[in-house]
């Protein structure tokens, strides 16, 4: 005997394969039950399957050769959950593979928890479950497990993702901020600032409007370009500049090897309508984030090398932005395109909160 369906979210029938129905996140997909079953079966399954978790294993199981592997995990609160040049899903796969890459390691595999309020909109998921499968594509990495909860109305807002990534580093590469010497010089894979004021414009509650987009991308292909151009030896550091943006990593730089920073602001790129935006606000680009660019420690003797395996990558507003020096010890100072320097510290207030 069977019954049919009789409330939002209640999926019965002995043996019936489950089936989404209903428009919204309701309580029961997140029940572990039919309910759930149906929405891993019909949103998640069809842009995340890959031999590792079509029998959908509580853990997947992967070849790894013989090295070490880096592990990451993030989370990704970020509001609005869709903004110009990427959404919450990309951001998702992004923000993990470029952890992973800037450890020089090769990204593999990724994990993806999903926190979902109720009533969030079922065709919303699909569409950002989407994005999660193209960027994964893109990046060259598979997502192979993952977790769905549902809280109540108010206990979260919209859609919360959680990813762990793991990686492959091969051998040769050893990165870390006790490798730098004076005279190594600093590279920044893209233009700046993009990403934050993309978003902090997006939320509209601003006096203006301004067309920029987020700056979301992989960077795992620029990395490898920068691998195959020189000696592994002669990369000394890698890091993404999200939260606090190139500020705040260079300081984080600066306070774990001892030594200084000389950045030349003119080197930087900054697209018009970013720096326009940041003078209306009042904010430093240099303390914006970024998801889509890194920054690379290199040998002195090969940085014009690297920066030209950088372009011939696609990275065409690559640039070399400044040097490891003695002094200021221990600081990060900047120089103006007059010739006159000042010294920037690692962010105290995060002026635009939820970026990520």
């Amino acid at each position: 005997m069977t019954t049919e369906q009789d409330a939002p979210g209640q999926i019965h029938g002995l043996g019936r394969e489950p089936k989404l129905t209903d428009d919204r996140v309701t309580m029961a997909h997140g029940s572990g039950g039919k309910a759930a079953a149906a929405l891993i079966k019909e949103v998640f399954m069809p842009a995340f399957s890959n031999p590792a978790s079509i029998d959908l294993p509580d853990a997947a199981t992967l070849q790894v050769e013989t090295g070490r592997i880096a592990y990451t995990t993030d989370s990704y609160v970020v509001q609005p959950i869709r903004f110009p040049g990427a959404s919450i899903g990309e951001l998702a796969i992004n923000g993990t593979v470029n952890d992973l890459a800037v450890t020089g390691a090769r990204p593999q595999w990724l994990t993806a928890g999903f926190i979902l309020e109720e009533g969030f909109a079922i065709d919303e998921l699909r569409r950002i479950v989407e994005d999660m499968r193209v960027a994964a594509e893109k990046a060259g990495i598979q997502i192979v497990a993952g977790d769905t909860k549902v809280v109540p109305r108010g206990a979260a807002d919209s859609i919360f993702i959680n990813t762990s990534g793991i990686g492959v580093v091969p051998s040769q590469r050893t990165l870390g901020a006790s490798r730098l010497e004076f005279g190594d010089r600093i590279l920044i894979s893209g233009p700046i600032a993009s990403h934050g004021m993309a978003v902090m414009i997006a939320r509209g509650n601003l006096a203006f409007t301004a067309t920029i987009e987020s700056d979301s991308a992989p960077v795992n292909g620029l990395v490898e370009a920068i691998y195959d151009a020189i000696n592994p030896e002669s990369v000394k550091w890698m890091r993404d500049a999200t939260r606090g943006g190139v500020a705040t990593v260079m300081n984080e730089l600066t306070k774990a090897s001892g030594k200084g920073v000389l950045l030349d602001e003119e080197a930087f790129t900054i697209e018009p309508q970013v720096q326009g935006a940041c003078d209306m606000l009042g904010i430093d680009p240099l303390y914006v984030a970024n998801e889509g660019c890194f920054i690379a420690v290199v040998s002195g003797e090969v940085a014009e090398t690297a920066l030209a395996a950088l372009h011939d990558a696609g990275a065409s507003q690559a640039s070399i932005v400044g040097e490891v020096v003695r002094n200021p010890q221990g600081l990060v100072a900047v120089r103006n395109a007059f010739g006159g320097t000042r010294l920037v510290d690692m962010l105290v207030t995060d002026p635009l909160p939820r970026i990520c």
